[in-house]
Protein backbone atom coordinates (compact mmCIF):
# COMPACT_ATOMS: atom_id res chain seq x y z
CA UNK A 1 0.00 0.00 0.00
CA UNK A 2 1.26 3.80 -0.90
CA UNK A 3 1.23 5.90 2.04
CA UNK A 4 -1.82 7.87 1.96
CA UNK A 5 -1.74 11.72 1.55
CA UNK A 6 -2.66 14.30 4.10
CA UNK A 7 -3.77 12.04 6.73
CA UNK A 8 -6.68 14.13 7.85
CA UNK A 9 -8.47 11.01 10.20
CA UNK A 10 -6.55 10.79 13.11
CA UNK A 11 -4.83 7.36 13.45
CA UNK A 12 -5.53 4.98 16.37
CA UNK A 13 -3.17 4.68 18.82
CA UNK A 14 -0.71 2.30 18.91
CA UNK A 15 -2.78 -0.30 20.42
CA UNK A 16 -1.13 -3.86 22.68
CA UNK A 17 -0.75 -7.18 20.99
CA UNK A 18 -4.47 -8.55 21.47
CA UNK A 19 -5.63 -11.74 22.13
CA UNK A 20 -8.28 -12.88 19.66
CA UNK A 21 -11.63 -12.73 21.84
CA UNK A 22 -14.67 -14.49 21.70
CA UNK A 23 -18.04 -12.83 22.09
CA UNK A 24 -17.80 -9.82 24.24
CA UNK A 25 -16.91 -10.31 27.83
CA UNK A 26 -18.80 -8.62 30.47
CA UNK A 27 -16.40 -6.29 32.92
CA UNK A 28 -16.38 -6.20 36.99
CA UNK A 29 -18.06 -3.45 38.47
CA UNK A 30 -15.53 -0.53 38.96
CA UNK A 31 -14.48 0.26 42.20
CA UNK A 32 -15.47 3.21 44.14
CA UNK A 33 -14.58 6.57 42.36
CA UNK A 34 -11.97 4.63 40.54
CA UNK A 35 -12.87 3.52 36.86
CA UNK A 36 -10.30 1.86 34.56
CA UNK A 37 -7.92 4.11 32.86
CA UNK A 38 -7.62 1.91 30.30
CA UNK A 39 -10.97 1.46 29.35
CA UNK A 40 -12.69 3.69 26.89
CA UNK A 41 -14.33 6.93 27.84
CA UNK A 42 -18.30 6.84 28.31
CA UNK A 43 -18.97 9.85 28.54
CA UNK A 44 -21.77 11.46 26.61
CA UNK A 45 -24.31 14.15 26.92
CA UNK A 46 -26.15 14.26 29.70
CA UNK A 47 -30.40 13.70 29.30
CA UNK A 48 -33.33 14.32 31.48
CA UNK A 49 -33.57 9.96 31.11
CA UNK A 50 -30.19 9.06 30.66
CA UNK A 51 -27.62 8.51 33.53
CA UNK A 52 -24.22 9.52 31.90
CA UNK A 53 -22.02 6.45 32.22
CA UNK A 54 -18.46 6.47 33.54
CA UNK A 55 -15.41 4.94 32.10
CA UNK A 56 -15.91 1.13 32.07
CA UNK A 57 -13.71 -0.78 34.06
CA UNK A 58 -11.33 -2.82 32.36
CA UNK A 59 -12.63 -6.16 31.73
CA UNK A 60 -11.25 -9.48 32.79
CA UNK A 61 -8.88 -10.93 29.93
CA UNK A 62 -10.09 -14.12 28.44
CA UNK A 63 -8.36 -17.39 28.20
CA UNK A 64 -5.51 -17.37 25.56
CA UNK A 65 -6.62 -18.86 22.22
CA UNK A 66 -4.56 -19.97 19.39
CA UNK A 67 -4.22 -17.03 16.74
CA UNK A 68 -6.69 -17.67 13.71
CA UNK A 69 -5.42 -16.89 10.19
CA UNK A 70 -5.76 -13.98 8.58
CA UNK A 71 -5.72 -15.34 4.66
CA UNK A 72 -8.50 -16.33 3.31
CA UNK A 73 -10.30 -19.81 3.34
CA UNK A 74 -9.25 -22.00 0.20
CA UNK A 75 -13.14 -22.39 -0.01
CA UNK A 76 -14.73 -19.04 -2.12
CA UNK A 77 -17.38 -18.23 -0.04
CA UNK A 78 -21.06 -19.38 -0.22
CA UNK A 79 -23.50 -16.69 -0.96
CA UNK A 80 -27.07 -15.92 -0.86
CA UNK A 81 -29.28 -13.21 -1.18
CA UNK A 82 -28.73 -10.33 0.28
CA UNK A 83 -29.13 -6.29 0.95
CA UNK A 84 -27.17 -3.17 1.11
CA UNK A 85 -27.14 -0.64 3.93
CA UNK A 86 -29.71 2.41 2.45
CA UNK A 87 -33.25 1.67 3.29
CA UNK A 88 -35.82 2.26 0.29
CA UNK A 89 -39.56 2.82 1.40
CA UNK A 90 -42.41 3.98 -1.09
CA UNK A 91 -43.22 7.73 -1.23
CA UNK A 92 -46.89 8.92 -1.39
CA UNK A 93 -48.49 9.10 1.83
CA UNK A 94 -46.95 8.73 5.37
CA UNK A 95 -46.60 5.00 6.58
CA UNK A 96 -44.69 2.37 8.68
CA UNK A 97 -42.47 -0.32 7.39
CA UNK A 98 -42.22 -3.77 8.88
CA UNK A 99 -39.24 -6.04 8.37
CA UNK A 100 -38.93 -9.76 8.47
CA UNK A 101 -36.34 -10.81 10.39
CA UNK A 102 -34.44 -14.21 10.65
CA UNK A 103 -35.12 -15.67 7.55
CA UNK A 104 -39.30 -16.87 7.43
CA UNK A 105 -39.52 -17.06 11.32
CA UNK A 106 -40.16 -13.80 13.59
CA UNK A 107 -41.06 -10.03 12.75
CA UNK A 108 -38.75 -7.02 13.87
CA UNK A 109 -41.16 -3.80 13.05
CA UNK A 110 -39.27 -0.52 11.68
CA UNK A 111 -41.16 2.20 12.91
CA UNK A 112 -39.72 4.51 9.63
CA UNK A 113 -42.07 7.42 9.14
CA UNK A 114 -42.03 8.77 5.13
CA UNK A 115 -44.36 11.82 3.98
CA UNK A 116 -44.67 13.56 0.48
CA UNK A 117 -44.87 17.07 -0.66
CA UNK A 118 -46.40 16.76 -3.99
CA UNK A 119 -43.66 15.09 -6.10
CA UNK A 120 -41.04 15.56 -2.76
CA UNK A 121 -40.44 12.82 -0.95
CA UNK A 122 -38.48 13.26 2.77
CA UNK A 123 -37.83 10.98 5.77
CA UNK A 124 -38.42 12.74 8.88
CA UNK A 125 -35.13 13.45 10.57
CA UNK A 126 -35.12 11.16 13.69
CA UNK A 127 -34.89 11.90 17.04
CA UNK A 128 -31.59 11.99 18.94
CA UNK A 129 -31.22 9.36 21.44
CA UNK A 130 -27.80 8.55 23.87
CA UNK A 131 -26.72 5.34 24.68
CA UNK A 132 -28.30 5.02 28.07
CA UNK A 133 -26.98 3.33 30.82
CA UNK A 134 -28.93 2.49 33.71
CA UNK A 135 -26.66 0.89 36.39
CA UNK A 136 -22.85 2.12 36.08
CA UNK A 137 -21.99 -1.03 38.34
CA UNK A 138 -22.78 -3.25 35.57
CA UNK A 139 -21.33 -1.44 32.47
CA UNK A 140 -19.47 -4.29 30.07
CA UNK A 141 -17.31 -3.34 27.06
CA UNK A 142 -19.99 -3.04 24.37
CA UNK A 143 -21.51 -0.49 26.70
CA UNK A 144 -18.13 2.02 26.83
CA UNK A 145 -17.30 1.31 23.50
CA UNK A 146 -20.92 2.53 22.39
CA UNK A 147 -20.42 5.71 24.40
CA UNK A 148 -17.23 6.64 23.67
CA UNK A 149 -17.87 5.98 19.84
CA UNK A 150 -21.58 7.54 19.41
CA UNK A 151 -20.31 10.96 19.08
CA UNK A 152 -18.29 9.94 16.01
CA UNK A 153 -21.61 8.73 14.31
CA UNK A 154 -24.26 10.22 12.40
CA UNK A 155 -27.71 10.12 10.43
CA UNK A 156 -27.88 10.50 7.08
CA UNK A 157 -31.00 11.54 5.51
CA UNK A 158 -30.83 11.69 1.29
CA UNK A 159 -34.42 13.56 -0.52
CA UNK A 160 -34.26 13.20 -4.17
CA UNK A 161 -37.37 14.36 -6.41
CA UNK A 162 -39.17 10.77 -5.94
CA UNK A 163 -37.18 9.02 -4.00
CA UNK A 164 -36.04 9.37 -0.05
CA UNK A 165 -33.15 7.37 1.91
CA UNK A 166 -31.97 7.22 5.22
CA UNK A 167 -27.88 5.55 6.24
CA UNK A 168 -25.27 6.45 8.68
CA UNK A 169 -22.19 8.03 8.72
CA UNK A 170 -18.71 8.17 10.37
CA UNK A 171 -16.81 11.58 11.34
CA UNK A 172 -13.64 12.31 10.36
CA UNK A 173 -12.86 15.77 11.35
CA UNK A 174 -14.22 18.58 13.95
CA UNK A 175 -15.03 20.67 10.89
CA UNK A 176 -17.72 18.09 9.46
CA UNK A 177 -15.79 15.80 7.45
CA UNK A 178 -18.29 12.51 7.00
CA UNK A 179 -17.55 8.94 5.91
CA UNK A 180 -20.53 6.86 4.31
CA UNK A 181 -21.17 4.57 1.21
CA UNK A 182 -21.73 5.55 -2.31
CA UNK A 183 -25.10 4.07 -2.21
CA UNK A 184 -26.50 6.42 0.80
CA UNK A 185 -25.92 9.70 -1.10
CA UNK A 186 -27.20 8.70 -4.69
CA UNK A 187 -29.86 6.76 -3.39
CA UNK A 188 -28.53 3.84 -4.67
CA UNK A 189 -27.76 5.63 -8.36
CA UNK A 190 -31.09 6.78 -8.69
CA UNK A 191 -29.55 10.79 -8.37
CA UNK A 192 -26.60 12.63 -8.02
CA UNK A 193 -28.37 15.89 -6.80
CA UNK A 194 -30.40 14.71 -3.54
CA UNK A 195 -30.72 16.91 -0.41
CA UNK A 196 -28.35 15.86 2.39
CA UNK A 197 -29.06 16.48 5.96
CA UNK A 198 -27.43 15.15 8.95
CA UNK A 199 -28.48 14.08 12.41
CA UNK A 200 -25.79 14.36 15.22
CA UNK A 201 -25.88 12.16 18.14
CA UNK A 202 -26.78 15.15 20.63
CA UNK A 203 -29.77 15.78 17.66
CA UNK A 204 -28.07 18.86 15.82
CA UNK A 205 -29.06 19.11 12.39
CA UNK A 206 -26.78 19.98 9.39
CA UNK A 207 -27.15 20.29 5.79
CA UNK A 208 -24.70 18.44 3.84
CA UNK A 209 -22.73 18.53 0.25
CA UNK A 210 -21.02 15.79 -1.38
CA UNK A 211 -17.14 16.27 -1.18
CA UNK A 212 -17.01 12.92 -3.56
CA UNK A 213 -17.91 9.32 -4.52
CA UNK A 214 -15.83 5.90 -4.92
CA UNK A 215 -18.55 3.83 -6.72
CA UNK A 216 -15.78 1.20 -7.18
CA UNK A 217 -15.69 0.48 -3.68
CA UNK A 218 -18.71 2.15 -2.35
CA UNK A 219 -17.41 5.30 -0.37
CA UNK A 220 -18.05 8.30 -0.44
CA UNK A 221 -17.16 11.72 1.61
CA UNK A 222 -19.84 14.45 3.19
CA UNK A 223 -18.97 18.07 4.57
CA UNK A 224 -21.46 19.24 6.82
CA UNK A 225 -22.06 22.89 6.46
CA UNK A 226 -21.05 25.41 9.54
CA UNK A 227 -19.70 22.16 11.75
CA UNK A 228 -17.11 22.46 14.47
CA UNK A 229 -16.26 21.16 17.74
CA UNK A 230 -17.44 17.39 16.38
CA UNK A 231 -15.76 14.11 17.42
CA UNK A 232 -13.68 12.29 14.68
CA UNK A 233 -13.68 9.00 15.24
CA UNK A 234 -10.37 7.21 15.76
CA UNK A 235 -9.52 4.04 12.77
CA UNK A 236 -7.41 0.88 13.52
CA UNK A 237 -4.99 -1.29 11.55
CA UNK A 238 -7.40 -3.52 10.07
CA UNK A 239 -4.61 -5.52 8.78
CA UNK A 240 -4.16 -6.77 12.20
CA UNK A 241 -7.43 -8.08 13.49
CA UNK A 242 -7.68 -11.74 14.19
CA UNK A 243 -10.68 -14.20 13.97
CA UNK A 244 -13.19 -13.75 16.69
CA UNK A 245 -12.40 -10.30 18.02
CA UNK A 246 -14.81 -8.38 19.28
CA UNK A 247 -16.90 -6.28 16.90
CA UNK A 248 -19.71 -3.66 17.48
CA UNK A 249 -21.91 -1.75 14.91
CA UNK A 250 -23.45 1.48 15.29
CA UNK A 251 -25.67 3.15 13.01
CA UNK A 252 -29.25 3.98 11.92
CA UNK A 253 -30.89 0.39 10.92
CA UNK A 254 -33.94 1.17 9.38
CA UNK A 255 -33.92 4.75 10.46
CA UNK A 256 -33.25 4.01 14.35
CA UNK A 257 -30.53 6.13 15.40
CA UNK A 258 -27.69 5.05 17.23
CA UNK A 259 -28.57 1.74 17.23
CA UNK A 260 -25.87 -0.38 19.22
CA UNK A 261 -25.34 -4.06 18.02
CA UNK A 262 -22.17 -6.52 18.95
CA UNK A 263 -20.70 -9.69 17.97
CA UNK A 264 -17.35 -11.02 16.40
CA UNK A 265 -15.06 -10.80 13.59
CA UNK A 266 -16.34 -14.11 11.43
CA UNK A 267 -13.65 -14.07 8.80
CA UNK A 268 -11.47 -11.69 6.75
CA UNK A 269 -10.41 -11.09 3.55
CA UNK A 270 -13.83 -12.16 2.24
CA UNK A 271 -14.65 -10.94 -0.97
CA UNK A 272 -18.36 -10.09 -2.20
CA UNK A 273 -19.93 -8.98 -5.18
CA UNK A 274 -22.41 -6.57 -5.17
CA UNK A 275 -24.92 -4.26 -7.54
CA UNK A 276 -23.41 -0.68 -7.82
CA UNK A 277 -24.97 2.49 -8.48
CA UNK A 278 -21.97 3.89 -10.95
CA UNK A 279 -18.69 1.69 -12.23
CA UNK A 280 -16.27 2.74 -14.83
CA UNK A 281 -17.11 1.44 -18.20
CA UNK A 282 -15.55 -2.07 -18.93
CA UNK A 283 -13.20 -1.66 -21.51
CA UNK A 284 -11.10 0.52 -18.94
CA UNK A 285 -10.88 -2.16 -16.39
CA UNK A 286 -9.96 -5.37 -15.18
CA UNK A 287 -12.55 -8.09 -17.06
CA UNK A 288 -13.58 -10.87 -14.49
CA UNK A 289 -15.17 -13.88 -16.44
CA UNK A 290 -17.67 -14.68 -14.18
CA UNK A 291 -18.89 -11.94 -12.42
CA UNK A 292 -22.16 -10.83 -12.67
CA UNK A 293 -22.67 -7.62 -14.90
CA UNK A 294 -26.48 -6.92 -15.82
CA UNK A 295 -27.40 -10.12 -13.50
CA UNK A 296 -30.35 -8.81 -11.04
CA UNK A 297 -29.49 -12.47 -9.37
CA UNK A 298 -26.55 -11.10 -7.71
CA UNK A 299 -26.12 -12.37 -4.16
CA UNK A 300 -25.34 -9.26 -3.16
CA UNK A 301 -27.82 -6.73 -4.47
CA UNK A 302 -28.87 -2.43 -3.52
CA UNK A 303 -31.65 -2.43 -0.86
CA UNK A 304 -34.91 -1.54 -3.24
CA UNK A 305 -37.66 -0.55 -1.33
CA UNK A 306 -40.05 -0.37 -4.01
CA UNK A 307 -39.96 -4.42 -4.01
CA UNK A 308 -38.76 -4.69 -7.34
CA UNK A 309 -35.01 -6.59 -8.55
CA UNK A 310 -33.30 -3.83 -7.02
CA UNK A 311 -30.56 -3.52 -4.77
CA UNK A 312 -29.36 -4.42 -1.64
CA UNK A 313 -27.44 -2.11 0.54
CA UNK A 314 -27.74 -0.83 3.94
CA UNK A 315 -29.21 2.38 4.01
CA UNK A 316 -32.68 3.04 2.74
CA UNK A 317 -33.70 4.97 -0.04
CA UNK A 318 -37.65 5.43 -0.58
CA UNK A 319 -39.74 5.75 -3.79
CA UNK A 320 -39.00 4.52 -7.08
CA UNK A 321 -35.47 4.59 -8.80
CA UNK A 322 -34.98 6.48 -11.54
CA UNK A 323 -32.12 4.65 -12.48
CA UNK A 324 -31.36 0.51 -11.89
CA UNK A 325 -27.95 -0.30 -10.90
CA UNK A 326 -27.15 -2.92 -13.21
CA UNK A 327 -23.17 -3.39 -13.17
CA UNK A 328 -21.14 -5.31 -10.12
CA UNK A 329 -18.39 -4.18 -8.42
CA UNK A 330 -16.09 -6.51 -6.32
CA UNK A 331 -15.66 -5.33 -2.52
CA UNK A 332 -12.90 -6.83 -0.15
CA UNK A 333 -14.35 -7.31 2.96
CA UNK A 334 -14.67 -7.76 6.69
CA UNK A 335 -17.28 -10.57 7.80
CA UNK A 336 -19.19 -10.46 11.15
CA UNK A 337 -21.97 -11.98 13.40
CA UNK A 338 -22.96 -8.33 14.91
CA UNK A 339 -26.63 -7.49 13.27
CA UNK A 340 -26.50 -4.98 10.56
CA UNK A 341 -29.89 -4.19 8.83
CA UNK A 342 -30.86 -1.69 5.92
CA UNK A 343 -29.91 1.64 7.15
CA UNK A 344 -26.50 0.52 9.19
CA UNK A 345 -25.14 1.59 5.35
CA UNK A 346 -21.81 3.87 6.71
CA UNK A 347 -21.69 3.56 9.98
CA UNK A 348 -19.06 2.12 11.72
CA UNK A 349 -17.82 -1.36 12.89
CA UNK A 350 -15.71 -0.96 16.13
CA UNK A 351 -13.40 -2.96 18.10
CA UNK A 352 -13.12 -3.40 21.64
CA UNK A 353 -11.27 -0.12 21.93
CA UNK A 354 -13.64 2.37 20.09
CA UNK A 355 -11.79 2.02 17.08
CA UNK A 356 -13.45 1.70 13.39
CA UNK A 357 -12.27 -1.44 11.97
CA UNK A 358 -14.82 -1.22 9.05
CA UNK A 359 -17.14 0.83 7.59
CA UNK A 360 -20.67 -1.42 7.40
CA UNK A 361 -21.75 -1.79 3.49
CA UNK A 362 -23.93 -4.87 3.11
CA UNK A 363 -25.64 -8.30 4.39
CA UNK A 364 -26.42 -11.44 3.18
CA UNK A 365 -30.13 -12.75 3.62
CA UNK A 366 -31.95 -16.13 3.72
CA UNK A 367 -34.44 -14.96 1.33
CA UNK A 368 -34.54 -14.03 -2.57
CA UNK A 369 -34.60 -10.01 -3.16
CA UNK A 370 -34.69 -10.76 -6.91
CA UNK A 371 -37.88 -13.06 -7.30
CA UNK A 372 -39.71 -11.89 -3.66
CA UNK A 373 -38.94 -8.56 -3.68
CA UNK A 374 -38.32 -8.69 0.12
CA UNK A 375 -35.35 -9.83 2.30
CA UNK A 376 -35.29 -11.34 5.78
CA UNK A 377 -33.01 -8.48 7.38
CA UNK A 378 -29.69 -8.93 9.56
CA UNK A 379 -29.15 -13.33 9.81
CA UNK A 380 -26.04 -12.66 11.08
CA UNK A 381 -23.79 -12.50 7.95
CA UNK A 382 -22.76 -9.30 7.62
CA UNK A 383 -20.14 -7.41 5.87
CA UNK A 384 -17.80 -4.00 6.44
CA UNK A 385 -14.98 -2.09 4.15
CA UNK A 386 -11.54 -2.37 6.17
CA UNK A 387 -10.74 0.52 7.40
CA UNK A 388 -7.45 0.80 5.78
CA UNK A 389 -9.07 0.73 2.53
CA UNK A 390 -11.37 3.20 4.07
CA UNK A 391 -9.09 6.08 5.16
CA UNK A 392 -6.97 5.42 2.42
CA UNK A 393 -9.87 6.40 0.14
CA UNK A 394 -11.09 8.93 2.59
CA UNK A 395 -8.24 10.53 2.56
CA UNK A 396 -7.34 10.95 -1.22
CA UNK A 397 -11.23 12.15 -1.86
CA UNK A 398 -10.54 15.17 0.82
CA UNK A 399 -7.41 15.90 -0.76
CA UNK A 400 -8.35 15.50 -4.28
CA UNK A 401 -12.24 15.23 -5.13
CA UNK A 402 -11.62 11.39 -6.10
CA UNK A 403 -9.78 8.61 -4.75
CA UNK A 404 -7.62 6.40 -7.80
CA UNK A 405 -7.32 2.10 -7.41
CA UNK A 406 -4.80 -0.47 -8.86
CA UNK A 407 -5.22 -2.20 -12.48
CA UNK A 408 -3.62 -5.14 -12.67
CA UNK A 409 -4.42 -5.18 -16.70
CA UNK A 410 -5.57 -8.66 -17.41
CA UNK A 411 -8.47 -10.75 -17.89
CA UNK A 412 -9.41 -13.87 -15.34
CA UNK A 413 -12.08 -16.15 -14.62
CA UNK A 414 -12.69 -19.17 -11.82
CA UNK A 415 -10.81 -21.97 -12.40
CA UNK A 416 -13.30 -24.56 -13.09
CA UNK A 417 -13.72 -28.61 -12.82
CA UNK A 418 -12.89 -28.08 -16.57
CA UNK A 419 -9.54 -26.95 -16.44
CA UNK A 420 -6.13 -28.65 -16.23
CA UNK A 421 -5.24 -26.33 -13.10
CA UNK A 422 -5.77 -28.34 -9.68
CA UNK A 423 -5.16 -25.13 -7.68
CA UNK A 424 -8.23 -22.94 -7.14
CA UNK A 425 -7.85 -19.33 -8.25
CA UNK A 426 -7.78 -16.57 -10.69
CA UNK A 427 -6.95 -18.21 -14.07
CA UNK A 428 -5.57 -15.74 -16.62
CA UNK A 429 -7.75 -15.22 -19.31
CA UNK A 430 -5.47 -12.68 -21.44
CA UNK A 431 -3.62 -9.49 -20.52
CA UNK A 432 -2.82 -6.53 -21.76
CA UNK A 433 0.27 -5.56 -23.80
CA UNK A 434 2.44 -3.36 -21.71
CA UNK A 435 -0.01 -3.59 -18.68
CA UNK A 436 1.40 -4.44 -15.50
CA UNK A 437 0.54 -7.79 -15.77
CA UNK A 438 2.01 -7.97 -19.18
CA UNK A 439 5.31 -6.29 -17.38
CA UNK A 440 4.81 -8.89 -14.65
CA UNK A 441 5.69 -11.66 -16.69
CA UNK A 442 1.88 -13.43 -16.51
CA UNK A 443 0.62 -15.16 -19.40
CA UNK A 444 -2.80 -16.29 -20.52
CA UNK A 445 -3.22 -19.67 -18.46
CA UNK A 446 -1.60 -18.85 -15.35
CA UNK A 447 -3.33 -19.54 -12.16
CA UNK A 448 -3.19 -16.82 -9.46
CA UNK A 449 -2.94 -17.83 -5.88
CA UNK A 450 -1.84 -15.16 -3.87
CA UNK A 451 -1.94 -11.14 -4.40
CA UNK A 452 -0.58 -8.93 -1.55
CA UNK A 453 -0.46 -11.73 1.08
CA UNK A 454 -4.07 -12.21 0.49
CA UNK A 455 -5.22 -15.83 -0.42
CA UNK A 456 -6.99 -15.66 -3.76
CA UNK A 457 -9.52 -18.31 -4.47
CA UNK A 458 -11.48 -16.70 -7.89
CA UNK A 459 -11.79 -13.83 -10.18
CA UNK A 460 -14.08 -11.84 -6.97
CA UNK A 461 -10.91 -12.32 -4.70
CA UNK A 462 -8.49 -11.00 -7.59
CA UNK A 463 -10.69 -8.07 -8.51
CA UNK A 464 -11.02 -6.70 -4.76
CA UNK A 465 -7.57 -7.25 -4.20
CA UNK A 466 -6.18 -5.02 -6.80
CA UNK A 467 -8.99 -2.30 -5.71
CA UNK A 468 -7.97 -2.07 -2.44
CA UNK A 469 -4.32 -0.98 -3.57
CA UNK A 470 -3.83 2.82 -4.97
CA UNK A 471 -2.78 3.10 -8.66
CA UNK A 472 1.40 2.69 -9.08
CA UNK A 473 1.14 0.92 -5.72
CA UNK A 474 3.72 -2.25 -5.79
CA UNK A 475 3.27 -5.44 -4.46
CA UNK A 476 3.79 -9.68 -5.02
CA UNK A 477 1.77 -12.12 -6.45
CA UNK A 478 1.93 -15.65 -6.92
CA UNK A 479 1.12 -17.79 -9.89
CA UNK A 480 1.15 -21.28 -11.12
CA UNK A 481 2.36 -22.67 -14.33
CA UNK A 482 2.96 -25.90 -15.62
CA UNK A 483 2.15 -26.54 -11.85
CA UNK A 484 5.42 -24.68 -10.97
CA UNK A 485 4.32 -21.83 -8.10
CA UNK A 486 6.43 -18.50 -8.90
CA UNK A 487 6.36 -15.18 -7.13
CA UNK A 488 6.80 -12.05 -8.79
CA UNK A 489 6.88 -8.04 -8.11
CA UNK A 490 3.84 -6.19 -9.85
CA UNK A 491 3.46 -2.39 -9.70
CA UNK A 492 -0.34 -1.46 -10.58
CA UNK A 493 -1.48 0.74 -13.20
CA UNK A 494 -4.30 3.43 -12.87
CA UNK A 495 -7.95 2.41 -13.25
CA UNK A 496 -9.74 4.91 -14.91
Amino acid sequence: MTDSPDDHIPPAETPAPKTPRARTPKAQPPAAAQPAASAPSAATTPQPTATTPPAASTPPTPPTAPTQPVAASAEAPTVVTSARRSIAVPVVVALVVGAVVGGGAGAGVAAWAVSANQNTSSVSAPKAQNVTVNNTDKVDVVSAVAAKAEPSVVTINVTGTNEAGTGSGIILSADGYVLTNTHVVTLEGATSTGKIQVTASNGQLYDATVVGTDPIVDLAVIKLKDASGLQPATFADSSKLNVGETAIAIGAPLGLSNTVTSGIVSALNRSITIASSAVPDSSSGDSSGNSDNGNSNSPFNFWDGSGGSGSGGTGGSSGSQSTTATATISLPVIQTDAAINPGNSGGALLDSDANVIGVNVAIASASDTSTTGTQSGSIGVGFAIPANLAQRVANEIMKNGSATHGLLGASVSDVTSTDSSTTVGAKVASVVSGGAADKAGLKAGDVITSFDGVTITDSTDLTAQVRFLAAGAGTTLTYVRDGKSTTTNVTLGTLK
